[in-house]
């Protein structure tokens, strides 16, 4: 009853709107009291005059709004109605009071019966907010089962063309969708009474929820004759009639979840036979081919599940689908436009810090430049006092000359110098028998060598010291630059040869320590080896090995096989091993 009640709102919110001439929104109480006294008789509901009056007296203000009238008209009326009274009847009424104040019938081509049905149709489709309207969805989804009951082909092009037209209107009011069916915008060419004939059609399929309908012979219960007569099948009845005019009714099958339908074996000359067993009687029915049979035992077929099921009819749960489906892409679009919202606010602000960057980035090359400008200065800077530092170190070299007679005092120290180099060498010769040794223990060897590389380097440095102060040793004196120009040319050999057995020696030490890494090489593959070899011959042994009687106990399972050694020999192999791994890392 709730659905039966939103769909009779539908058409009395359109009565109302009727009797609202000032578009104000409200309507006289007088007109009001009409209109309840006509929507009683309509659906047969006992009418109570004084009810109004009584439900009204406290409401003196005049007009009254639809809010105002909505609790008397479900109170009162709405809440009182049953499924015994014509709702075609009542659309009808609704109709009448609407209709000629928003349709202009000389610019249609269809009749007003064809309208009203029209209306009917979107009051169905319509969704359930006010206004009504319906969405553009159901537009097309009406006029696709408009074009299959002509029997002319859909064309999507035109329709989009309509939607392009449309700009942003996604929805259309039901004078709008009359006036869209009745100019014949989609079916162009097509003749007034076939276009009747397929709004009667689908009218019949969406609003008396006829889903199937034909011609069929039918087998008598009393004189069990075969007659034919015209079924109409409904969710839950399959009526039948002397002809398809629907003039004459012959009977009723009432379709509950307790019928079902099964065909039958040809019998009496009849073929496509079928029959519909309810909890009473049953109905022997003859379709005129296989293929109709068919449809009509799964016609049946379908609203007895439907029944079992609880369900509504096909095309009310189908809208509520339809329904359903543009309410979750509604959700996805409104998701999708979120997220589309929140990329392009993080897009911005991504190219916001992406602008920052490269403001800051051209900040960094102006820097840059600037700070290259200013290097290019003061390296020219730089180069003009070395400049001047080597002219000013020429003229010290040359004050230093004049001074060489002075320095014949520091001679003794120059000597004191030799003495200190010949012990430089023994220590020398010293280091070279340490690196010797070093090849026997790597990392000795490797502390010794940057040991001697320290005193290399503060020898050489107390060599270029003790060079330096015989340069001014020898500027002391010009006399005594003669007697010792022959010792410092002996001393320069002397300097050269420790030079050059220096020298021999780096290169001695290089060999060396190439030689050891290759000793230990070879002392590697000699272990591995050894270990192999070891490997086999245990194994051989253990494989000639006697097996002698062993112990109840769980029997040991080694590398070389099973009870090859006892526990007290594989002890005795396991110390040896141990022993011989320490070794071969001593020797390392």
């Amino acid at each position: 009853m709730v659905g039966i009640k939103y769909e009779l709102l539908k058409s009395i919110w359109y009565a109302f709107t009727a009797l609202d001439v000032d578009h104000r929104g409200k309507v006289s109480k007088s007109q009001l009291k009409v209109l309840s006294y006509n929507l009683c008789t309509v659906m047969r509901i006992p009418h109570e005059p004084t009810a109004f009056e009584e439900h009204f007296k406290d409401d003196n203000e005049g007009p009254l709004s639809n809010e105002g009238y909505m609790p008397y008209l479900n109170r009162y009326i709405l809440d009182k109605v049953s499924e015994d009274f014509d709702v075609i009847e009542f659309y009808r009424m609704c109709w009448t009071l609407c209709y000629k104040k928003n349709i202009y019938p000389q610019r249609l081509i269809i009749s007003d019966n064809d309208a009203f049905r029209v209306w009917c149709i979107f009051n169905f489709l319509s969704e359930d907010k006010y206004p009504l309207v319906i969405v553009i969805e159901e537009v097309e989804y009406l006029l696709r089962k408009l074009s299959e009951a002509m029997g002319i082909g859909w064309n999507e092009e035109r329709f989009v063309d309509y939607k392009l037209q449309q700009n942003t209107k996604s929805s259309l009011s039901v004078w709008e969708l009359i006036e869209l069916v009745g100019l014949i915008y989609f079916s162009k060419g097509t003749e007034r009474q076939i276009l009747s004939m397929g709004i009667n059609e689908v009218f019949s399929e969406l609003i008396l929820d006829i889903l199937k309908q034909g011609y069929m012979m039918k087998k008598g219960h009393k004189r069990k004759n075969w007659t034919e007569r015209w079924f109409v099948l409904q969710p839950t009845l399959l009526s039948y009639y002397t002809c398809e005019d629907l003039t004459e009714k012959k009977g009723d099958i009432i379709l509950d979840q307790n019928c079902f339908v099964e065909p039958l074996q040809d019998k009496d000359g009849k073929k496509c036979l079928f029959i519909i067993k309810c909890s009473d009687k049953s109905f022997e029915i003859n379709a005129s081919d296989k293929k109709k049979k068919q449809e009509w035992i799964q016609a049946v077929q379908t609203c007895i599940q439907q029944q079992r099921l609880g369900l509504l009819s096909p095309h009310r749960e189908a809208r509520l689908r339809r329904r359903e489906l543009r309410q979750r892409q509604r959700v996805e679009e409104d998701d999708l436009s979120k997220r589309m919202r929140r990329l392009q606010a993080s897009n911005e602000s991504k190219q916001k810090q992406l602008e920052d960057m490269r403001m800051k980035m051209e900040e960094a090359a102006a820097k840059a430049t600037l700070e290259e400008l200013r290097r290019k200065k003061n390296q020219s800077d730089l180069q003009d006092r070395y400049r001047m530092d080597l002219e000013r170190e020429k003229m010290v070299r040359q004050q230093m000359e004049e001074q060489v007679a002075q320095k014949s005092s520091e001679l003794e120290q120059y000597l004191q110098r030799v003495r200190e180099l010949e012990e430089l060498y023994h220590r020398l010769e010293e280091a070279l028998e340490d690196e010797r040794q070093a090849k026997q223990d790597e990392e000795a060897a490797r502390k010794l060598q940057t040991r001697l590389l320290e005193q290399e380097a503060a020898k050489r440095a107390e060599l270029e010291q003790i060079y330096l102060q015989q340069q001014r040793t020898l500027s002391q004196t010009e006399a005594e630059k003669e007697e010792l120009r022959a010792e410092q040319l002996a001393k320069e050999r002397e300097l050269q040869a420790a030079t050059q057995l220096l020298e021999r020696l780096e290169s001695e030490r290089h060999g060396a320590l190439e030689q050891y890494q290759e000793v230990s090489r070879k002392l590697e593959r000699a272990a591995n080896k050894t270990k192999t070899w070891k490997d086999k011959v245990a194994k051989q042994e253990g494989l000639v090995r006697l097996i002698q009687p062993g112990h109840k106990g769980p029997q040991r399972i080694t590398n070389w096989g099973p009870a090859s050694f006892s526990d007290m020999e594989l002890d005795l192999r396991k110390k040896s091993w141990q022993e011989s791994k320490n070794q071969g890392a001593q020797a390392q």
